[in-house]
């Protein structure tokens, strides 16, 4: 008897993840897909630009980066209001809204245009990243939400793989009188608003709203979040500014803004020195700066895989961001080679997206409700915070020195930074000394 009501309870819990693992995750993929190609396009786009309107490497760069300064300003009032309004209405909010400043960026003549358009698409996207992670907490189980986070954030790379190439083709078209560039602005920001309105009919907030689970499969994943919250809060009760304080909040937010740093320096302009390492056409750069991001799918895959199957988050994520930091410096050791150095890219994009599904488990692993939703907020507006320096220092130092070489270490560096942070945290005897004893079966 016992054993037939274990073996039913199994196979309501199987049912359950891969239904709500189907229902919801390639639809989340698609929304990253989206978001992540509007916020770095301006790197391939920069490719035309920069000559089509006068602009210096250090007004690129800080154009790219103010785009985080706008996306500070909401990220936690959005986390919240995901938590405790509704994920749907406030994903639909913000996709129509940043579709809208995306194609408007098309039609930018000066840099002060340019410096406005790029704030207000932070504006526009603040809260998105955050409230997917919030919104996952409300459907995937602590020791599934590693495999979760992995597969949404795969997202990332192929928005470079796939965008690549394409914004490549669309750099060559004249349409309308209009340069490529503006119409890569133009058509890759469309889909925002499209889906954006399909959001608001597709999305479900909560386990309980969910008419497409069975009866049985709704009891079971609301009573396995119920439990996994009852835990926390006998354990780990803290409101929004004990949060904040935490000793574990605060580290890393310190480690992702030192990661941001380096991720979106590289992103921004990766572009721009393989153009200058191989002296190719903008097609072929294009093409050349997709491979990193395949080797990054790879590893953003089997991370979290790892990560999951062992448990264990705090190495997987630091030994990622060595990597990272290990790449970026022999690429400028071997800057001479183009292949070699390209092959170094490949090694520092595997660390700089193999660190994500580990790290975004961290934050809701001691925290849950509301703290948990404030304090990811705080940690990716602040965070993201070195989304605005990586590429505006890359950018300076680049105009002081008339290399890149210089900006690649100072980003190196940074990450290198970002796992000193991640190894700092507590971590005594187990994970689960600090995770609040989490049942992991």
């Amino acid at each position: 008897m016992i054993a037939n009501q274990k073996a039913d309870l199994s196979s309501v819990a199987d049912r359950t993840r891969r239904r709500i693992m189907g229902r919801i995750m390639p639809y989340l993929f698609l929304l990253y897909i989206i978001a992540y190609l509007d916020r770095v396009n301006v790197g391939y786009a920069a490719l035309q630009m920069k000559d089509d309107l006068g602009f210096t490497d250090d007004i690129l760069g800080f154009g790219a980066g103010i785009f985080f300064i706008g996306y500070f300003l909401l990220e936690i009032p959005g986390s919240i209001l995901v938590e405790k309004w509704s994920a749907r209405g406030w994903i639909a909010r913000i996709m129509i809204s940043w579709g809208i400043v995306a194609i408007l960026m098309g039609f930018v003549h000066t840099r002060y245009q340019f410096y406005f358009l790029r704030f207000l698409l932070g504006v526009a996207e603040a809260g998105f990243f955050p409230g997917i992670i919030v919104y996952f907490s409300h459907w995937f189980r602590y020791e599934d939400r590693a495999k979760a986070v992995a597969m949404f954030m795969a997202a990332i790379p192929i928005a470079n793989i796939v965008g690549s190439p394409v914004s490549g083709l669309l750099l060559r078209v004249n349409w309308l009188g209009l340069a490529g560039w503006r119409w890569l602005f133009i058509i890759e920001g469309a889909p925002a608003i499209i889906f954006g309105v399909v959001t608001i009919f597709y999305l479900t907030d909560r386990p309980h709203q969910a008419r497409w689970l069975e009866e049985d499969e709704r009891e079971w994943i609301i009573g396995e979040l119920e439990k996994e919250h009852q835990t926390k809060q006998r354990t780990h009760s803290y409101g929004i500014l004990q949060a904040f304080r935490h000793r574990e909040v605060i580290r890393l937010t310190l480690a992702y803004f030192f990661m941001v740093t380096a991720v979106y320096g590289f992103n921004f302009w990766l572009p721009t020195i393989i153009k200058k390492l191989s002296g190719t056409t903008n097609l072929v750069v294009t093409l050349i700066s997709a491979l990193p991001y395949c080797v990054a799918l790879l590893s953003i895959l089997l991370v979290g895989w790892s990560s999951d199957k062992t448990k264990e988050r705090r190495w997987h994520t630091a030994l990622s961001m060595m990597a990272a930091s290990l790449g970026l410096i022999l690429s400028v050791a071997l800057g001479n080679h183009t292949v070699l150095a390209v092959s170094m890219f490949c090694l520092a994009a595997a660390g700089m997206y193999g660190y994500l599904p580990g790290f975004w488990t961290l934050p809701t692993s001691f925290l849950t409700g509301t703290a948990a939703a404030a304090s990811i907020g705080l940690i990716n507006s602040i965070g993201n915070l070195g989304g605005s320096a990586g590429p505006y220092v890359v950018g300076y130092l680049s105009k002081r020195t008339n290399s890149f070489n210089a900006g690649v270490l100072y980003l190196s560096l940074s990450a290198l930074l970002a796992a000193g942070f991640v190894l700092s945290l507590r971590a005594a005897g187990s994970e689960r000394s600090w995770v609040g004893n989490i049942p992991t079966k």
